[in-house]
């Protein structure tokens, strides 16, 4: 692991500081990092954010394929990856063996991003700024550095994670998945307190229009904090966060921070974005999400009729995704359809009952769907629950933690498509890490 680590801080260093200019007493072509640590100007601070959103919207074509695959949303009809028809889908009962590279490429992207938060809160250390400022500068970095750790301990699960790598010669140990969740939410929390009355003097990308001052990024700090405490179970604290976020009954679904991609320089496309009716490298849909949609739910546009099925390794599919317009398309770091959806589930949790369904009805309402009609009782909206989440994120990287929150990650709940295919649940440590 140490190996693999001081790659990814050298990566992250790189990366992140890849077009500033360095002090006279640096040497650009091969910086020292204590160096560049210790004489980071403010303008190369705003670039190591900068670096640290880039961070942290990389590798999501491999999160999608991994958490996709196993919850049996989609397939990835990959030619040049076998793994996708076989290890995921657990082919003949192959098992993961942390090798897999939807797992390492997901690990290396988030813990690249988990480094340049790190070099941040180093490096604004030594930078004449006043201390409002400096929070700033850490209230990013913290609330990156939970998002991004949460990613790995979502894959990783019971195997838990390793949040420690601020020495790479002298790592931390891998937590259990309860020490995990403690740790993470309490990069968050540390985060949301600098964000009170703190300074920003950089500029985030234009997809965190509207969330790029301290309050308005804290409301985007307690949405991931929401979301991480539902993950964990903790239904009371993720209701009281998701209350404090930027989440609105009355507002726009689509509202909040986004990913941007764009072509040019050191932009990167959207990796989830497929063209039409392209053969081969191909997202397609599972058919449980064609047959078991309600009818007049308009989620169904997210899928596309293929004109020509044809089928690869035994699996197939009738329809491909249609998520993004373009290559350039955003992917959403979190919105206000899914803080609705986590006020939902929280308050069932909780026994608030009538609200999860005034809350359903707000996404029922939105895809022309009436007011839902079925039982008021827990395990009746926990259905109703699952299967918007189901088609309100499908393929953003959800389904898995949820069909496994509920014990629903299973062959009881999800079908079988070949003879011998088998589920998992979560991913193992990789070797390199152990």
């Amino acid at each position: 692991m140490k190996k693999y680590i001081i790659i990814i801080l050298g990566l992250g260093l790189t990366l992140s500081l890849g077009n500033c200019e360095f002090e006279n007493d640096v040497d650009p072509n091969q910086p020292s990092l204590s160096a560049v640590l210790a004489n980071t100007s403010p303008q190369e601070l705003n670039l190591l954010v900068g670096g640290l959103e880039a961070r942290s919207r990389d590798a999501m074509g491999a999160f999608i394929t991994a958490t996709g695959s196993i919850a049996r949303e989609l397939y990835d009809f990959n030619a040049s990856d076998p793994t996708t028809t076989e290890t995921l889908i657990g082919k003949d009962g192959a098992t993961l063996n942390g090798s897999e590279p939807q797992l390492t490429g997901t690990m290396f992207a988030r813990y690249q991003a988990v480094k340049s938060a790190e070099f941040i809160l180093e490096a604004v250390e030594n930078v004449a700024l006043t201390e409002a400022q400096k929070q700033g500068f850490r209230g990013v970095a913290n609330t990156f550095k939970g998002l991004n750790l949460m990613n790995v301990l979502s894959l990783l699960n019971n195997n838990g994670v390793r949040v420690d790598v601020k020495d790479p010669e002298n790592l931390g140990p891998y937590l259990s998945k309860a020490e995990g969740f403690q740790a993470i939410r309490g990069f968050l929390d540390l985060g949301f307190d600098q964000l009170q009355g703190a300074e920003f003097t950089f500029q985030l990308s234009g997809g965190f229009t509207g969330f790029d001052t301290p309050a308005e990024f804290a409301g985007f700090n307690r949405a991931i904090a929401a979301r991480v405490a539902l993950y964990e179970e903790d239904y009371a604290s993720a209701l009281s966060l998701v209350n404090s976020s930027f989440m609105d009954m009355n507002g726009e679904l689509a509202d909040g921070p986004k990913k941007s991609y764009g072509v040019g320089g050191t932009e990167i496309l959207n990796p989830i974005f497929k063209s039409p009716q392209q053969s081969g490298d191909q997202y397609v849909v599972h058919n449980r999400l064609i047959t078991d949609i309600q009818a007049g739910d308009a989620r169904i546009n997210k899928f596309r009729l293929r004109d020509d099925p044809v089928p690869r390794d035994g699996l197939n599919g009738t329809h491909e995704i249609d998520l993004y317009a373009s290559s350039t398309s955003p992917i959403d770091f979190i919105r206000n359809e899914e803080l609705i959806l986590i006020f939902a589930e929280a308050s069932v949790q909780v026994g608030n009952l009538s609200d999860a369904v005034d809350a359903l009805n707000v996404i029922r309402n939105a895809y022309g769907l009436a007011n839902y009609g079925g039982a008021v009782t827990e395990d009746a909206l926990i259905d109703e629950l699952l299967y918007n989440r189901g088609y309100s994120l499908w393929a953003e990287g959800h389904a898995m933690f949820d069909l496994r929150r509920y014990d629903r990650l299973n062959d009881q709940f999800l079908p079988i498509d070949r003879t011998g295919d088998i589920i998992h649940t979560e991913f193992p440590i990789p070797p390199f890490e152990q």
